[in-house]
């Protein structure tokens, strides 16, 4: 059943109210398939991003069970509408970036740590489905009805500095004074502290918004700078590992156990594909042979972080890890950091 935007939001705000109309609020087709309506918000130009989605809604759909409605490109829901319409009911499923959502589910923080995330994502097992990490983030997102099927198999390759010729950031000396783009709230403390003006922009206004000088720099993961074209507005890049981000699937706890045993195993086996080659593919493929060699012949000035500054990092990191494990909880946040770290917890 294909809607639009508007349709949907009509219908859905009848919906809210409590009316249920089949499952994941619509109408059931007379046909075997049980229709369930899906959702993104990232364009089929993040080839990274959306890899590992259009992957798993092929392989869903392909089954005898499930007969997928997707919307992506934020076609039937905005990045912010689509939590609230998971937790109403009015979707079945969504995929969202963590790094989008850790003010609302503050466990998915865990894949935005400075001094965490270069560990998560050099060693993919700790947050893969069925380990330890994934159980106990799982564990924090059924208290709130949410279910998380897949993380893509880990995060993706941190978000590093990249910078105009104008406002050049070779070092972390240099972010001083500087107005950085910046979108998660843990990397927004570390550019604060290292005396930087946090601006919150868009990414489909960040390119004029390098080009007219309204920011010097942007933390940002490759595929915002690719996406976006940004490579042709930026001098250089400073590989400082600040944040970074996975793309989880989502579902709620209820909506996963009303499932039938046939659409679980479509979703399990879909989910499968997912958390085999969603990361795995945009970190070892798309991001080595593609997205950095384009990087290279754009010719932007490519820096490795120096030991002093990655010091500096992992001592500026500590308040963030602090501040978080005082949002999740002492003994959750400090076992979950140790768990990604590769510690015993």
């Amino acid at each position: 059943m294909t809607q639009s935007r508007r349709t949907f939001l009509t219908s859905s705000a009848a919906l809210m109210g409590g009316t249920a109309l089949g499952l994941g609020g619509f109408a059931n087709p007379a046909a075997a398939q049980t229709v369930m309506t899906g959702v993104s918000y990232l364009p089929p130009s993040y080839k990274a991003l959306s890899y590992g989605s259009a992957g798993f809604v092929e392989r869903l759909n392909a089954s005898d069970a499930v007969n997928v409605d997707y919307y992506d490109s934020g076609k039937l829901l905005k990045a912010d509408e689509q939590l609230p319409a998971l937790r109403a009911g009015t979707i079945d499923f969504m995929f969202h970036t963590t790094s989008y959502v850790t003010r609302s589910i503050p466990i998915l923080g865990i894949t935005g740590l400075p001094g965490v995330v270069e560990e998560l994502y050099a060693n993919p097992g700790r947050i893969a489905k069925g380990s330890p990490l994934f159980e106990l983030v799982n564990e924090q997102l059924a208290e709130e009805d949410l279910y998380m099927i897949s993380m893509m198999g880990n995060i993706l390759e941190p978000e590093y500095i990249w910078s105009t010729e104008s406002g050049p950031i070779r070092s972390i000396a240099d972010v001083d004074g500087k107005k950085v783009r910046v979108v998660s709230f843990e990397a927004t403390q570390l550019i604060e502290g290292f005396g930087a003006g946090a601006v919150r922009i868009p990414s489909s206004e960040l390119y004029l918004a390098l080009q007219r000088g309204t920011v010097d720099a942007a933390v940002a993961n490759i595929s915002t700078i690719i996406g976006r074209s940004l490579q042709e507005q930026l001098d250089v890049v400073y590989k400082l590992p600040l944040t970074a981000y996975g793309i989880g699937l989502f579902t709620t706890t209820q909506r996963w156990e009303r499932m039938e045993d046939a659409e679980k195993a479509a979703f399990e086996e879909a989910g499968a594909w997912f958390e085999e080659n969603g990361a795995a593919y945009s970190n070892d493929v798309i991001y080595q042979d593609e997205y950095w060699p384009i990087i290279e012949e754009a010719g932007l000035e490519v820096i490795e972080p120096s030991e002093e500054d990655l010091a500096t990092l992992q001592e500026a990191s500590q308040s963030v890890h602090e501040a978080w494990i005082e949002e999740v909880g002492r003994e959750v946040g400090e076992r979950a950091i140790a768990l990604a770290m590769g510690e015993t917890a």
